[in-house]
């Protein structure tokens, strides 16, 4: 049994996908204090928030993982979306161009740390105008980092992928398996 300290839903159906036994427990840490523009550095930060805040509040008396997942596109970051016009300028910078979905994950027990970071890297083809409008106007990008919804909208438009879709979806599952002595 592990505490997944995360709001999202698509990173609770891949612990139950891989058979993780957890429960759900959102913990509440302010992305907006930290400065870097930097993806990576970014991912690493807002993991390392929401992991403090997350020992603070809920121990390790059970295992605890954080998470967080931000894109690169062309070295510029980019977070989840403030509101339509944000969404449509973000999904026009990747608009046929090449993205690295980054995600930081953290795990703590009373005997193990793990820390990685990981990249997808999607190679995307140029975006239907209408189909763009119609993933704008469903909403379906709140809540996503930098709009992406790999099995979603973005499936369609990926010419090649280099990396784990589990990165993409915000938890590298497969790495942290062997330290939940899964395989």
């Amino acid at each position: 049994m592990i505490v997944l300290a995360s709001s999202s839903l698509v990173r609770a159906r891949l612990l139950e996908k891989f058979g993780v036994d957890f429960i759900q427990k959102p913990v509440d840490f302010d992305e907006n204090t930290i400065y870097t523009k930097n993806p990576k550095e970014f991912a690493y930060q807002a993991t390392l928030g929401k992991f403090k805040t997350a020992i603070e509040t809920l121990g390790i008396k059970t295992p605890l993982l954080c998470a967080d997942t931000v894109i690169n596109t062309e070295g510029i970051l980019q977070r989840k979306a403030v509101n339509i016009d944000d969404a449509k300028a973000i999904l026009s910078l990747q608009n046929g161009k090449n993205i690295e979905v980054l995600t930081c994950m953290m795990y703590k027990s009373e005997k193990l740390e793990f820390i990685d970071i990981s990249s997808t890297q999607y190679k995307l083809a140029t975006f239907n105008i209408k189909a763009l409008q119609r993933y704008l106007d469903s909403k379906k990008w709140e809540g996503k980092a930098g709009c992406v919804m790999i099995e979603g909208f973005h499936k369609d438009y990926i010419i090649s992928q280099k990396g784990l879709e589990s990165t993409a979806l915000g938890l590298s599952v497969e790495k942290i398996l062997p330290f939940l002595g899964l395989i």
